[in-house]
């Protein structure tokens, strides 16, 4: 598994005023209403060199999230699903617990 810069993760997040939790279609609206927000070609003159640079920030937000998702891989196997359960894990430990 790749390892991921959860401070840049988490700045990224935040930049695009996502919570702690958020869907790939949520990920994209925020996006959107960022850049809609920022973008130089909507401000005037004196405020463009600095929305270019908050546009290119939101810009690397958005490849940081993305890049964190698509690097996530699921598997819909059960015996994975099982396997990775930590359920199971907990009724295994109780049960060798109380065994002993």
């Amino acid at each position: 598994m790749t390892n991921f810069n959860f401070k840049q993760i988490d700045k990224a997040r935040k930049l695009l005023g996502l919570p702690d939790e958020a869907t790939l279609e949520e990920i994209k609206e925020a996006y959107h209403r960022k850049a809609k927000e920022h973008h130089p070609d909507r401000c005037t003159n004196k405020e463009k060199n600095e929305q270019e640079k908050k546009i290119a920030q939101i810009n690397r937000a958005y490849k940081i999230l993305l890049n964190y998702i698509e690097q996530c891989k699921f598997s819909f196997k059960e015996e994975d699903v099982e396997k990775n359960n930590p359920e199971r894990d907990m009724k295994r430990f109780s049960q060798d617990w109380l065994s002993q």
